[in-house]
């Protein structure tokens, strides 16, 4: 693809200048999106699943309008959850990332309700990560038949050894979905 051109009518998009010559790619074989450059190398590349969560972000007005600092995958592991007070929760993630987790449940916590939590990673003879985290943000019905009622979870607290496997977990992942 060269440059970018206008869904509607095939015509060229302009680019402001900051981005002039640069073009993206998209690759439906390996799912990912890569930045090209004005020489035609490859100056980047994601998953079309981390464009189509920066998207749903940008449109989702219940969710704060800001960019993550560790990407994010769909990944469902079994995670354990308390919040002061309250009883523990089993629960399945519907993402996983450095930075925090999205907690699939049909009674969400309201944002701002801190909580413990052990994360069971699949093969991971260190047994579960415990972490610390905050709701940052609620998904309080289904939306689209595809998105399940739940919450965001930022963790406040995380062994920095636990982040980065999590980190690991999330890029090891993204490369086998873009060599399939």
């Amino acid at each position: 693809m060269n440059g970018l051109r206008d869904a509607q009518n095939d015509e060229p998009v302009k680019i402001t200048s900051p981005h002039r010559a640069k073009s993206l790619e998209v690759s439906s074989d390996s799912e990912t999106v890569a930045l090209i450059g004005p020489t035609g190398d490859k100056e980047g590349e994601v998953s079309l699943d981390t464009v189509i969560d920066l998207v749903q972000t940008c449109l989702d007005e219940e969710r704060p309008k800001r960019l993550r600092n560790y990407p994010r995958l769909p990944l469902a592991v079994k995670v354990t959850y308390q919040a002061p007070g309250s009883n523990h929760v089993e629960a399945l993630t519907g993402e996983i990332g450095g930075g925090g987790v999205f907690i699939e449940s049909p009674t969400p916590l309201p944002e701002g309700t801190e909580i413990t939590m052990d994360l069971v990673l699949p093969d991971n003879p260190a047994g579960p990560i415990r972490a610390r985290g905050k709701v940052a943000w609620v998904r309080s019905r289904q939306e689209r038949y595809v998105f399940f009622p739940g919450m965001g979870v930022q963790f406040t607290e995380i062994p920095e050894k636990a982040r980065d496997q999590l980190v690991e977990i999330v890029k090891s992942l993204e490369h086998v979905r873009r060599v399939r």
